[in-house]
């Protein structure tokens, strides 16, 4: 990934760098409802199951969006894609600003937990284009072996939004009275903008660049096949064997989320931090969410440099983190607050390594064309967990209180473990796959 060792250029990079900044504002938008979550509650009388159901919404749209958008990508286009993802999104974002506690609607009464749900859903049909056309971006822009850590770095950016999500809620919102709530939902649309401007001007395939040299035109296609133009509909990719073992690995989509979206609930129901508070617990873990990000795309690319097979370097890569993973169980039994916030980072970290790596599996063993779509297809399953996983602990916390958190935190982590052997049954050697998705002969 060193331009000045290869000598081909650097153009890529800032390709790259509008990927990482497309995430973070994508985690930004994401990230506010759950750090304001205990203050919502409050100002509109939430239950857990309340809030749990509000979250459903914004997955249900995901699931939905990610079997759509991706195959939406692959037809429009890179560029016109990923602008219509981020410009629905964006608007939805900002509807949350306009949500009252009831209004009549054609003479139906609309509580806020419909009103919010409307606009999660919104967004989460927006949201649900970004990880394909940013997969899709990298496997347009780098090469196979240097894709994990491309997709490591602007993968990682999810943390800065994550992390920035606190500190502006802490500045702007009051934690008494609410006041102030409505800000957040509206700074992501003046982000947008500024991201679409630049796009527009950054953005084209590599074999339309102007700005590209001809070395580096070379090297970003160095381990890659010649594909024609002919696209290839998300059906005919959706029966493969292939498909399904990254669609498996996305199942841990919804332990993410589980951070997500009540780690800020769990450290105030459970600890007693309130919203000024959050943001150096959140700083930690997401800190160390990032370092694992691009430690995971490093290790796996590490691996392929001394000589391993992709099949080898990736499953051993995601081996490690499944491993790293595992001690998030612990907080389970612990009492102590800063205990569990590292123990959810360096599990947030293993997760983030492990994100990084499976997005590679895609572009390792499909032709670009596809995928956007089979990327799709492993978000809706990764969304599909995730209303699962809210549902089941919406339920338990109303009903048992806090215990719905230590079952959380078991599942958590010990699934990587089961979901990688499933992955290599379905996958062995990981083979690639022409553009007409036959096996390639070795």
């Amino acid at each position: 990934m060193n331009s000045k060792k290869t000598g081909v250029g650097n153009h890529r990079f800032k390709i790259l760098a509008m990927l990482v900044f497309a995430t973070t504002i994508n985690y930004f938008d994401r990230s506010i409802i759950g750090v304001m979550a205990p203050i919502l509650e409050k100002l509109f009388g939430w239950s857990n199951n309340d809030y749990a159901n509000i979250m459903i919404a914004f997955k249900i749209a995901y699931a939905i969006g990610m079997l759509t958008m991706g195959g939406i990508i692959d037809k429009m286009g890179t560029k016109k894609g990923y602008m219509l993802a981020i410009g629905i999104w964006s608007f939805f974002g900002m509807t949350h600003a306009l949500v009252v506690q009831e209004i009549n609607i054609f003479n139906i009464s609309v509580t806020s937990v419909g009103l919010f749900a409307i606009a999660r859903f919104g967004l989460g049909f927006g949201e649900s284009g970004h990880f394909p056309a940013a997969q899709k971006t990298v496997a347009e822009w780098f090469p196979k072996k240097d894709r994990a850590f491309a997709t490591g770095l602007f993968n990682a950016a999810t943390s800065i939004g994550a992390i920035a999500a606190p500190f502006v809620v802490g500045w702007v919102v009051d934690d008494v009275t609410g006041a102030g709530w409505q800000i957040p939902f509206l700074i992501t649309g003046g982000l947008s903008a500024i991201w679409v401007i630049l796009w527009i001007k950054v953005y084209s395939r590599p074999e339309d660049s102007e700005k590209l040299t001809k070395e580096e035109f070379a090297y970003i296609n160095s381990d890659s096949e010649p594909e024609s133009n002919e696209k290839i509909a998300w059906v005919k990719v959706l029966p493969m064997r292939q498909t399904w073992a990254f669609a498996t690995a996305k199942i841990t989509d919804a332990v993410w989320w589980f951070y997500l979206f009540w780690g800020a609930k769990y450290l105030t129901s459970t600890f007693g931090i309130n919203i000024h508070d959050i943001g150096i617990p959140f700083l930690i873990m997401y800190l160390l969410a990032d370092g694992g990000s691009i430690g995971g795309g490093w290790i796996s690319g590490a691996f392929m440099n001394k000589g391993w097979s992709i099949n080898k370097a990736r499953k051993m890569t995601l081996l490690i983190c499944a491993i790293v993973v595992l001690p998030v169980s612990y907080v389970a039994f612990t009492d102590n607050q800063w205990v569990a916030i590292v123990l959810i980072g360096i599990a947030a970290a293993g997760h983030q390594a492990w994100s990084a790596n499976i997005f590679t599996l895609v572009s390792d063993v499909f032709p670009k064309k596809a995928v956007a779509s089979v990327t799709g297809i492993g978000g809706m399953i990764g969304a599909v967990a995730g209303i699962i996983s809210d549902k089941a602990l919406g339920r338990v916390l109303d009903s048992a209180g806090n215990t719905g958190y230590f079952w959380a935190f078991l599942l958590a982590g010990s699934c990587y473990l089961v979901i990688l052997g499933f992955v290599h049954l379905l996958m062995p050697k990981m083979t690639p796959l022409d553009e007409n998705l036959n096996l390639v002969k070795e």
